[in-house]
């Protein structure tokens, strides 16, 4: 079945536009858990926009599911993913002055600084994910790094979906099927909402894990966050079967 991890940097976004402690992200990732999250994803950036080192620090203490920490590489992300030693980190090749993530790795010409990064996690026994758009051959050099995952970025299924359901997801059955062929596990993630995750979860093969933020906490101010959260669940759980 496929994993719902909760991706909370627009709690502290919300946060950080006040100062103080409301909304209280730690105390707002351990209700997602409690009401049905599989896992809670952060992405700190440099700029400390939303989720904050200190965040990171705090909820390693208390996420009892999965904690997924992503960002770019630099040596302050490693140093900030060994200290805390969560349970997954996803690699995104984001600048620092994007507005969100846009484009997955280009596995081939990163391969070398990827291999050398993920080794460095994985002898800390951290599980690796790498973000990556679908493209087969990415899939591919992407299994050479010694990745454990990838993390398909969805950004384009999203867009294309409301036009045309199948053509949207047919690259990502391609690069699934592909993963499965070289072992990686499979992760995705990036505007999927309650609209159009259904569809992609019956369509996409061997689909582990899917991190959802915006659209989830969007959601969540009409139909309240353990409602919302059982919904995405239920797309889920129904996806597979229907």
């Amino acid at each position: 079945m496929t994993k719902l991890s909760v991706n909370i940097n627009k709690v502290a976004t919300l946060r950080n536009a006040r100062g103080g402690n409301v909304p209280d992200v730690q105390q707002f990732a351990a209700d997602c858990e409690r009401f049905g999250a599989q896992g809670i994803t952060v992405h700190p950036r440099p700029d400390e926009r939303h989720i904050t080192t200190r965040d990171v620090q705090l909820l390693r203490k208390i996420v009892t599911t999965e904690l997924n920490i992503e960002g770019n590489p630099t040596p302050e992300f490693i140093r900030l993913v060994l200290e805390n030693r969560p349970h997954q980190v996803t690699l995104v090749p984001d600048d620092p002055a994007q507005l969100t993530s846009d484009h997955g790795w280009n596995t081939l010409k990163h391969k070398t600084f990827l291999r050398e990064v993920i080794g460095v996690f994985k002898e800390a026994g951290i599980r690796v994910s790498i973000f990556v758009d679908p493209v087969p051959l990415m899939v591919s050099h992407a299994a050479e790094t010694g990745t454990d995952r990838i993390e398909l970025y969805t950004e384009s299924y999203a867009a294309a979906f409301p036009d045309n359901p199948q053509k949207a997801v047919r690259p990502f059955m391609d690069a699934a099927i592909e993963a499965g062929k070289l072992g990686l596990g499979l992760n995705a993630g990036h505007d999927l909402s309650l609209a159009n995750l259904n569809f992609f979860a019956r369509e996409v093969p061997n689909l582990l894990e899917v991190s959802i933020g915006h659209a989830l906490i969007s959601e969540a101010l009409y139909y309240g966050i353990e409602n919302t959260i059982q919904m995405y669940r239920r797309q889920l759980q129904w996806g597979k079967t229907d």
